[in-house]
């Protein structure tokens, strides 16, 4: 039976201008153009053969688009989060519903925090950033809850960002896009890596569908360095989704499903 790739998607909020920001100032969003974003955005996952599913925009949960947040999806389950900011933890029910009709659904519990922007899954390694926003209490629970489906779940040190896929991200299956000075390139075992370009530090954010990713036009130099080493690019202006310390990879949760 073929497979499809789904991308789980969620409108920008009415109220995105009051997001959570860690490392970031607060900037003005202009919402007319961060929907447009958000519309390229998702035009870019359709182009790379996603069936996007787009939940309800919820205009009272300021970072709701930021739906990578909500769960860890592997081929055997979903794993829910537990978000290390109150604000955010009303956006995981409904994430959960659309969730439920694709995988088993089990759940990281209070006192342990775990977002999904510090989770990056490569193979049956899982490897978490500690961070502001995770802790080692939702790293321990995604152990036990993986653990029987063969996965090994790694802490990795985060600095000077919000979340270790702010420092990291796969673009092929041997292969890490990274900024060196936000994490240990040689913490991903085997993987080799292209570090981001000067001048770039957020450029490490990019979306791998199949053999493409989708990556911010903001960072051409550090396009380059992808399309050199083979990887087909997909450039998407995110400028204002940026503004709220959001990415590429947050702004969807990517699954397969018959």
């Amino acid at each position: 039976m073929p497979t499809l790739t789904l991308a789980l998607t969620r409108p920008i909020s009415a109220s995105m201008a009051e997001c959570e920001l860690t490392y970031l100032e607060r900037q003005p969003i202009d919402l007319d153009r961060a929907r447009d974003q958000h519309a390229g955005y998702e035009r870019a996952l359709r182009d790379l053969g996603c069936q996007v599913i787009p939940l309800p925009e919820a205009p009272d949960l300021a970072d709701s688009v930021f739906v990578e947040d909500m769960a860890i999806v592997m081929d055997e389950l979903a794993v829910m989060t537990m978000p290390g900011v109150a604000s955010r933890r009303p956006e995981l029910e409904s994430v959960e519903t659309a969730l439920r009709r694709y995988r088993p659904v089990v759940r990281i519990a209070a006192p342990g925090t775990l977002e999904g922007g510090d989770v990056l899954r490569l193979g049956h390694s899982i490897y978490v950033g500690v961070s502001s926003r995770t802790n080692a209490d939702g790293v321990r629970q995604l152990q036990d809850l993986v653990a029987p489906h063969g996965y090994r779940v790694e802490s990795v040190p985060v600095r000077g960002c919000l979340h270790l896929k702010s420092a990291v991200t796969e673009l092929a299956p041997d292969l890490v896009l990274v900024n060196p000075e936000w994490v240990d390139p040689g913490a991903f075992g085997d993987h080799r890596s292209v570090a981001v370009a000067p001048g770039e530090p957020h450029a490490a954010n990019a979306l791998r569908i199949g053999s493409s990713v989708i990556f911010p036009t903001a960072f051409p130099d550090t396009r380059l360095m992808i399309e050199r080493v083979g990887i087909t690019v997909f450039g998407v202006d995110v400028s204002e989704i940026q503004k709220a310390e959001g990415a590429v990879t947050c702004c969807s949760l990517i699954l397969s499903a018959p």
